[in-house]
């Protein structure tokens, strides 16, 4: 008898997570807002940010040049730096004064000063110098400008040094030009592109803040259809404080898998981002991070007493966890306050581990430490999703008790 009551139960809780998994599942579809945070979002937001830096790079940047030496070499100087891909020489001005306006009016972002000794102190065995003054508001047109004409320098350093040492075999001209050899290999990031730096960690993190939109949308409809204001339905199935959890989080891991996947591995080849990592590596890298985030965003959605509120509360939080994420600014200048408040997000892990595995090859042994934390993560919400809930519903009960009270002290008021 007691072996067949265990089996009962057994099945009664297998079978009202199935039932709390489907009543999720087609709620979400139901609902036009969760629809759009936990669909329309991951599959139009990657694509957006996307297309937005899909050319990498900033390209011919106009620039003012202010030359007055009017020599061949300073000519011949400018005219190397207009045919970079980086540099668009748009006006020749008289003074600086003039190109500051330029500037000033947006016309252009850079301005190149060559002082009147420039050639001279050239002929003579003397050091010259080229000024650049750059729009430093876009971070961009400065790394291009200043790129460019190093190019140039350098180019024009070697031919002048080449000339002035008067060599007499073509060895010794290298010899002069780069007594010590080198060579620039741009790792993991070939094009210096903006886009490959930075929309992999965008793409894990539309993930997670998508999830808290979704599950904390939901949560507000649902106290918004309760009657008591509660977050546990009045229902027999929803009685039980784990079948609950893996009912809701079973719902959200399946309907997002697929596009969990769709971000993290189709959307980089559509643009051609460097992508180095095995794909087995990102399925099983994505499962911790995603049940992490299920379980965070159903911890955080307690909180949540309206439909609108969690649009309030977690759209702002995007850019700060981005940062502190250690990817758009440099973990190490990250400081140690913020660091380990990021170490509460999924998403810090995610966006590392990520990199590593998509953007540089890493294996899943090499992101070990990233692994295991979202593996802690995973564990450390669901017991707080399980706290939260086993109080949400003790809070039901006591409200379906007061109401049962208070309808049964009515009816016994009731004359006859």
């Amino acid at each position: 008898m007691k072996e067949n009551s265990f089996k009962d139960k057994i099945k009664e809780g297998i079978n009202d997570v199935f039932y709390i998994w489907k009543e999720e599942f087609v709620a979400t579809f139901k609902d036009e807002a969760v629809l759009t945070f936990l669909l329309l979002l991951p599959l139009a937001y990657p694509l957006l940010y996307a297309f937005i830096y899909t050319n990498e790079v900033v390209r011919e940047v106009p620039t003012v040049v202010v030359d007055l030496s009017q020599s061949t070499l300073s000519r011949k100087y400018l005219h190397k730096v207009d045919a970079t891909p980086d540099v668009n020489i748009v006006a020749y001005c008289n003074d600086l004064e003039e190109a500051k306006e330029q500037m000033r009016l947006r016309e252009a972002y850079g301005i190149i000063y060559i002082p009147a000794d420039f050639s001279n102190n050239l002929a003579t065995g003397k050091q010259s110098q080229v000024s650049l003054f750059c729009d430093m508001s876009g971070l961009l047109y400065y790394k291009a400008i200043v790129m460019a004409n190093t190019a140039v320098s350098l180019d024009l350093n070697k031919e002048i040094k080449i000339k002035l040492a008067h060599n007499t075999t073509e060895r010794e001209d290298e010899i002069t030009a780069y007594p010590i050899e080198y060579q620039d290999v741009a790792l993991y990031n070939p094009a210096n592109g903006f886009a490959a730096f930075l929309i992999p960690a965008v793409l894990i993190l539309i993930i997670q803040q998508t999830l808290l939109l979704g599950i904390g949308t939901s949560a507000g409809t649902a106290r918004e259809n309760n009657k008591f204001r509660d977050l546990i339905p009045v229902n027999k199935h929803y009685t039980g404080t784990l079948r609950i959890i893996l009912g809701k989080g079973l719902g959200y891991f399946m309907f997002y898998i697929l596009l969990a996947l769709y971000v993290v591995c189709v959307v980089p080849k559509i643009f051609t981002l460097p992508q180095v990592g095995e794909a087995k590596n990102l399925v099983l890298f994505i499962i911790p991070y995603l049940a992490a985030c299920i379980f965070f965003a159903m911890t955080a959605a307690v909180a949540i007493r309206n439909r609108e509120t969690s649009l309030l509360i977690f759209v702002f939080t995007s850019v700060p966890l981005l940062f502190i994420s250690g990817i758009s600014w440099p973990g190490a200048a990250v400081p140690e306050f913020w660091k380990y408040v990021s170490y509460l997000f999924p998403s810090t892990f995610g966006i590392n581990g990520y990199v590593r595995l998509n953007s540089m090859g890493a294996t899943l042994h090499e992101v070990a430490f990233e692994y295991k934390a979202l593996w802690v993560q995973t564990g450390f919400y669901f017991s707080t999703t399980f706290f939260v809930y086993r109080h949400q519903i003790l809070l039901s009960r006591k409200h379906i008790i007061q109401e049962y009270k208070r309808l049964r002290k009515k009816r016994n008021n009731v004359p006859s």
